[in-house]
């Protein structure tokens, strides 16, 4: 089992913080070196750094991905597929889809934790950029039920069943309308880092199913799931489904596009990182940080620093405002819990109740594992044959 830390044990090991990010040793994984640059500083510039080209060299590459888009859709309805889900990252990948000319189809999946706020940035996206939008309503008494299990569990992503539902509402909408390609506004720029320890993965079919098994009280009938042969077999390998990231491909910067998509689409900013939904809101600022001592804006802040969007400093004093302000905590205890049909002090029992690692209930990490593992060996091969070939 990896370890992880509790807020109640996090500062019984040495603390320690980056000294060119700001990631800590709240991560529970994270190495320093010599000068006390952390693991994941080290993983952006060695790794993720050659496939982000912010620059002129992304251009043509991002020409080519839009001509390739636009080629297989000749003849379609529809280019490709993205999801929105009101955030800044969807909604500004969303306007530049359609100012290139592309015909996608957007996606919403209302898991029932819309902000009225993401409710109206949606509409005013989708009504200016011209583009047609199918939202699919999670029921949410089965929603509900998933998420109180996932609380009983104690794991740190309390997200997944939000999470598997938005992919696979999304995936299901593309094999319906017969589209290859999946434009994602993830993207390197302020996604860079994210500890893998401060998370698991809400893909894992036999995780999520298990959980709910154990402390649910009613079936999923029509929640949407994605089973492993699907996620890693049907979907990538039979469909051909491709997920394109053209983000990482031209400058992106969050402030401006926030102030590109407020002043051109009447979009509005609604506080931080995934806060236009009101469960993640919580998730993320009370959740996680009284929890486990994970602060996700420690992430983004890192993620934006090792981009150069913002300094070390900047993103320091940033770290220094509180999670919440005025009544929001207060307000935020008392919607989640009437949402999911608990009292106040039932909520706080289960965020103050001994965190759990996800290794504590069965998953598919192994087999995911050594699917990838075949998939490393197969491009290898064929990166040596190709060299024969060329000699």
């Amino acid at each position: 089992m990896l370890p992880f830390r509790s807020e109640a044990t996090i500062h019984e090991t040495p603390y320690q913080i980056c000294t060119r990010c700001i990631m800590d040793s709240t991560d529970p994984e994270i190495v320093f070196d010599e000068e006390g640059v952390c693991n994941h500083c080290h993983y952006f510039e060695r790794q993720l750094k050659y496939y982000w080209y912010p620059d002129e060299r992304g251009k043509p590459l991002l020409d080519e991905m839009i001509a390739e888009v636009r080629a297989y859709g000749a003849n379609k309805k529809y280019d490709a597929i993205i999801g929105l889900s009101g955030g800044v990252d969807s909604s500004y990948l969303a306007v530049k889809v359609a100012e290139w000319g592309l015909r996608a189809l957007a996606v919403h999946v209302d898991g029932g934790w819309n902000s009225e706020l993401a409710v109206k940035n949606i509409e005013q996206i989708v009504t200016k950029a011209g583009l047609d939008l199918v939202t699919h309503v999670v029921d949410w008494d089965e929603m509900r039920d998933l998420q109180l299990a996932f609380l009983k569990s104690h794991v740190a992503n309390q997200d997944s069943p939000q999470d598997h539902a938005f992919f696979a509402g999304l995936y299901h909408f593309a094999v319906k309308a017969d589209i290859k390609y999946v434009i994602s506004g993830s993207n390197y720029a302020t996604e860079s880092i994210l500890p893998v320890s401060w998370g698991y993965d809400p893909m894992d079919i036999r995780h999520l199913k298990h959980i709910h098994k154990r402390f649910g009280t009613q079936p999923l009938k029509t929640f949407p799931l994605v089973d492993f042969y699907q996620f890693h077999i049907y979907y990538p390998r039979i469909k051909n489904m491709t997920v394109l990231r053209p983000l990482n491909l031209m400058p992106y910067s969050k402030s401006q596009a926030i102030d590109y998509l407020e002043k051109e689409y009447g979009w509005r900013y609604y506080g931080g990182k995934h806060y236009e939904s009101r469960w993640t809101r919580f998730f993320q600022a009370y959740y996680l940080p009284k929890k486990f001592g994970y602060d996700k804006r420690k992430a983004h802040l890192a993620s934006i620093v090792v981009s150069g969007e913002i300094t070390r400093e900047e993103a320091l004093k940033e770290l220094e405002k509180p999670l919440y302000s005025g009544n929001e905590l207060a307000e935020d205890l008392a919607f989640v819990a009437k949402k999911l049909g608990i009292s106040v002090a039932e909520l706080h029992g289960l965020v103050d109740a001994p965190p759990k690692h996800y290794s504590e209930y069965p998953t598919n990490e192994r087999r995911a594992r050594r699917l990838a593992s075949i998939d490393t060996w197969i491009r290898n091969k064929h990166y040596q044959f190709d060299r024969y070939m060329q000699s």
